[in-house]
């Protein structure tokens, strides 16, 4: 598979990409050549009268960081833009940094195996070093970024295939159609979000800082994902992912990420799960729960910290966490294995990482 034809854009600088973003980021409909008719995408007029894309499908212009997602995406046509915008010359991205006011600021185009290897989040913030280590392959965390794993587009297995095979199933909702495969007769898109470390990040208290011609805003992680599989995320088109914050309070947490994948390497998180635990006294002071691959977005296990403060890390309060986390997971047929066993994994996964944080040696 060859890559679509397209114009590759190089700015040097936050303001430079953002100019690009407002010239050249608009929605597209796709030629109408042999997808048929109905492939249009639906789109919908909003209060000020602009005609947005029901999806972020089909926009002029893509984002590279790494490039790890968006060019394996390219090739099989999930993605045929005018425009690349190629942001890995814009050095003030790059870097984790301490802030002296406490916290951490990691720049959207860190890559993971920085991260991975950061002795400062190490310390202070290890359940991120630890999911950021799982992700693919060595090779790979060379290349992709933090920034990139955030923006991770949703995945599905009526949906990352050829142009070919996805117009002999008549596509679907997420890219052509207007069919789900996995909930016929639904309207809502069901493609899983596979990153391993918005899990932990959400377990941090993440916030993001988004970029745009009207200056920068900060949004919180858990307010950035819709809970669609198609129109995933809440960044508008002329937007830009620059930075990830980490607050001061959520340092010193120990943190456990436990991820179920059918290779050792490489492959994408079919269920991921992460602890983060601080322990007084031999009780649990504060504990959060985040999943990911089971839903059109990572989650935090609602009710987690209540269920787990102020009690002993065992084995029962444990299995009472991993059912939790279970009934928040809806799985369903968007990969190789069974929804079925994917939810358990989350059950088993959650009660193995609770037991972990909780034997691990207090601060």
């Amino acid at each position: 598979m060859s890559l679509p034809q397209f114009k590759l854009l190089r700015p040097k600088r936050v303001a430079q990409a953002i100019e690009y973003l407002v010239k050249y980021s608009a929605p597209q409909l796709p030629a109408q050549t042999s997808r048929g008719p109905d492939s249009r995408r639906r789109l919908s007029l909003h209060d000020s009268g602009e005609v947005q894309s029901s999806s972020t499908q089909n926009l002029t212009l893509r984002i590279v960081a790494g490039g790890t997602d968006l060019i394996p995406s390219m090739k099989q046509k999930l993605f045929e833009p005018e425009y690349v915008l190629d942001l890995r010359a814009i050095r003030e991205l790059r870097g984790i940094r301490a802030l002296a006011g406490g916290g951490v600021e990691i720049g959207a185009l860190t890559t993971l195996r920085e991260i991975e290897r950061s002795e400062f989040l190490r310390q202070h913030y290890p359940v991120l070093t630890e999911a950021a280590a799982t992700v693919a392959s060595p090779v790979l965390r060379n290349m992709g970024t933090i920034g990139g794993n955030i923006c991770l587009d949703t995945r599905c297995l009526w949906y990352n295939q050829s142009l070919t095979w996805r117009k002999s199933c008549g596509f679907c909702i997420k890219k052509d159609g207007d069919l789900c495969h996995v909930a016929p007769g639904g309207t809502k898109c069901w493609a899983v979000f596979s990153g391993d470390t918005p899990p932990a990040l959400l377990c941090l208290d993440a916030e993001l800082e988004l970029a745009s011609a009207s200056g920068t805003r900060r949004v919180a992680l858990r307010d950035f994902y819709t809970g669609l599989g198609d129109n995933y995320r809440n960044l508008q088109p002329s937007e830009l992912l620059t930075r990830v914050f980490l607050p001061a309070s959520s340092a010193g947490f120990t943190g456990v990420y436990r991820k179920l994948r059918v290779r050792g390497s490489i492959d994408y998180p079919l269920a991921g799960v992460a602890v983060v635990m601080k322990r007084l006294n031999g009780h649990i002071a504060d504990a959060r729960i985040g999943i990911t691959a089971v839903n059109p977005a990572p989650l935090l296990v609602a009710g987690a910290s209540e269920l787990l403060a102020g009690k002993m890390g065992d084995e029962c309060l444990a299995e009472a966490a991993g059912e939790m986390a279970a009934k928040m997971s809806k799985p369903l047929t968007t990969s190789a294995l069974t929804p079925e066993y994917r939810r358990e994994m989350i059950r088993v996964f959650t009660k193995r990482a609770v037991l972990a944080a909780a034997q691990a040696r207090e601060n």
